[in-house]
């Protein structure tokens, strides 16, 4: 995986697990700034499926940080900024 910055007017979105899987990719830059309540329709465009099937039972981290994603698809919550990484983490599980 690639720990490069993303390039200006953009920020950086890291894949894992089944997130990975999905997009065949471990990571992309995406233009910024951007509604934190966009990144799933956003990402939706792109990866078909994507939503239903593995967003709506990660969390989301923006500078390693967990963030709150608004319940109202209308909302758009914090703004992800130019330079920002941004991280989709699936459930794990524990045994």
């Amino acid at each position: 995986m690639s720990t490069s910055k993303a390039p200006p007017g953009h920020f950086k979105i890291l894949y894992f697990g089944p997130a990975e899987n999905h997009t065949r990719k471990g990571s992309e830059n995406l233009p910024a700034p951007l509604p934190i309540g966009k990144l799933f329709s956003t990402l939706e465009e792109k990866y078909g499926g994507i939503k239903a099937n593995l967003l709506e039972s990660c969390l989301i981290t923006v500078n390693l940080e967990y963030v709150d994603l608004p319940e109202d698809e209308n909302e758009e919550g914090i703004m992800i900024q130019e330079g920002d990484e941004v991280a989709i983490i699936p459930p794990v599980s524990s045994g």
